[in-house]
């Protein structure tokens, strides 16, 4: 038995998961962000510190 997807559906279908996608790239690029920025922090201080 195969199962019949209209237009519509398909294309809603695919929509939900191109959205699901970039949104776990979008969500994964601010997660490295903070964790990059926390460990660069102090260098980041310690550089300005320099300076003066």
């Amino acid at each position: 038995m195969l199962l019949y997807i209209d237009p519509g559906s398909g294309s809603y279908l695919v929509q939900m998961i191109i959205a699901g996608v970039l949104a776990g790239l979008f969500y994964f690029k601010n997660l490295w962000l903070k964790v990059k920025s926390f460990f660069t922090k102090g260098k980041k201080d310690e550089a300005a510190e320099n300076e003066d």
